[in-house]
């Protein structure tokens, strides 16, 4: 069997179903023959996009796998990776190498050198008889320990070459997990029952874990609020009556408000970083850091108690602990904290209910966000936002109910991510609407890979808030703004996206935002991505409450 054929068959008993690839690679029709569907974008970077957007939607439960050629290919592919890297998601990048004589020899590029600071794993696979050796390896990164992309390179001759099996021998690597010393989950319930004002600072690790159930039944039993981190958002139900919305670069007046009460912050799958787009957590308050990879601790806060471990499981441990002592029924809902965060959020939304009714023309982008919320059936959407200010008015306002309902991201902030994640999360969870709300500006980077959605038939919503303008941008580029337009656009993206196939409309008016938006979901019914070219403003203010 040679070694194409061979790599082929470990994906499919790996349950691979999907190739995103771009453009010239042999594993591609290898990929083909053993029918795991091949996915062909414009640009390599969305190929890595889609492949990354897959796995998040299936928190990693599906491992995303991409496919480009050497050279060009893996170059320009770079950013993907970083980006999958920086929110630690768990991709399989198998680009062709150069011939093996050509390998480290100047100007050719080695693709394991460069990748080294950005994958958790990166390597050439040199012999077709090393190819289930070495996918094991992959399938081991990708499935242990903290989630994130891994790269294997393939030379076109490996892939042609006779890899000394006549059938496969390959077991599929398992998820291994694990649970938190018992002593420390002691010590950390001790100092929880103690807290007066605790609060839960809920991350993407939950996502991974699919530790709902647990964070849930832990902020019932004792009643303690729980905010999310951007990434980490949808992890809790954002109706409840203990949730406190999100929180990252901009965030909820409720998130806020607690944190700054808080005797004590309990972190469950995040890694407490500080960021632009990260909340800075106050001064004082106890820290507890439930996480599975050391490296998340004591990075940039000085913890007091670690849990180390899945999130899942140790919220099972810390769950058996507090039962012990409290018995099955816990505290009792606390009405008056449920009455506070009611009292705060609804403050909160009075303020800015302006602006999210607003009837203004050009039209207000908090006005599409709340449109949007209230058109979509939530419990059965996926919602995404893209880098700048889509993503600093969409995550404290789109109110997320169902785990994935909203799929957050930014440690980096790469403009057009979303549109292939959001292609990813759709070919992952095809039974949801899945919808990006994206700024012109990112459009102009990836638009041409709205083709992509039309040709594969995976039926997005692209709500593209047009203000004419890199929003923000007169405060980083002011003078060459004023003598050369430098941060102003232009374009009708409505025309582009008909002419590429797809759904299209161009909204001038508030009143139109719902009705479009409707003939939208009809055309995506009928299995036809759409775009919605919005004529916004550049609105300037933000939930901001640092």
């Amino acid at each position: 069997m040679k070694g194409g054929k061979l790599i082929a068959q470990i994906l499919k008993a790996e349950e691979v179903e999907y190739l995103f690839c771009f453009p010239n690679n042999p594993l591609i029709d290898c990929a083909a023959e053993a029918d795991i569907r091949t996915i062909l974008t414009r640009t390599e970077r969305v190929a890595v996009n889609m492949a990354d957007g897959y796995a998040r939607a299936s928190s990693g439960m599906k491992i995303g796998i991409a496919a480009v050629q050497n050279g060009p290919g893996i170059e320009n592919a770079f950013a993907g990776v970083a980006h999958a890297y920086a929110d630690s998601s768990p991709i399989l990048l198998l680009p062709c190498a150069d011939p093996h004589p050509q390998i480290g020899i100047f100007p050719n590029f080695q693709a394991n050198r460069s990748y080294a600071e950005v994958t958790k794993w990166a390597e050439v696979l040199s012999f077709a008889s090393r190819v289930p050796d070495m996918m094991r390896l992959a399938f081991t990164y990708l499935r242990l320990g903290q989630k994130g992309p891994v790269i294997l390179e393939v030379p076109r001759e490996v892939v042609a070459e006779e890899s000394g099996f006549d059938t496969l021998v390959y077991k599929p690597v398992r998820e291994a997990r694990s649970a938190a010393d018992p002593g420390q989950v002691k010590e950390a319930v001790d100092v929880l029952l103690a807290a007066k004002c605790p609060v839960i600072h809920a991350g993407q690790g939950v996502h991974y874990a699919q530790a709902y159930e647990e964070m849930l039944a832990l902020a019932e039993f004792l009643q303690i609020p729980v905010m999310t981190t951007m990434a980490g958002k949808s992890a809790f139900p954002e109706n409840h009556p203990l949730s406190l919305g999100a929180s990252g670069g901009t965030g909820t007046k409720a998130a806020a408000h607690f944190l700054k009460k808080a005797d004590l912050i309990l972190g469950i799958g995040c890694s407490f970083s500080k960021s632009p787009f990260a909340t800075p957590l106050p001064e004082g308050p106890t820290l507890i850091q439930l996480t599975h990879h050391e490296r998340d601790v004591n990075k940039a806060y000085a913890v007091d108690h670690v849990l180390l471990g899945d999130a899942q499981l140790v919220l099972r441990q810390v769950m058996a602990e507090l039962r012990s002592r409290l018995g099955a029924e816990g505290r009792g809902e606390n009405q008056d904290l449920q009455q506070e965060i009611a009292g705060i959020k609804n403050e909160w939304l009075n303020e800015w209910m302006p602006k999210l009714t607003s009837d203004e023309v050009p039209i207000n982008p908090y006005r599409v966000i709340w449109d949007l919320m209230h058109t979509l059936d939530r419990e059965n959407s996926i919602v995404s936002h893209e880098s700048g200010n889509p993503r600093d008015q969409m995550v404290p306002f789109f109110e997320s109910v169902v785990p994935h309902g909203y799929l957050g991201w930014g440690h980096t902030t790469q403009l057009g991510f979303s549109l292939g994640a959001c292609m990813g999360a759709k070919v992952a969870m095809p039974q949801r609407t899945v919808v990006t709300v994206m700024g012109d500006a990112a459009f102009g980077m990836v638009g041409m890979d709205f083709e992509t959605a039309v040709r594969e038939r995976i039926p997005i919503l692209v709500l593209l808030l047009d203000n004419g303008c890199l929003g923000g941008y007169s405060k980083h580029i002011p003078v060459a703004s004023a003598k050369y337009g430098s941060r102003f656009l232009s374009g009708d993206y409505a025309k582009v996206a008909e002419g590429l196939g797809g759904y299209a409309e161009r909204v001038e008016g508030p009143g139109e935002i719902v009705p479009a938006i409707r003939r939208a979901l009809a055309a995506m019914a009928e299995g036809q991505p759409a775009l919605l070219d919005v004529i916004t403003k550049e609105e300037p203010i933000f939930s901001r409450y640092r």
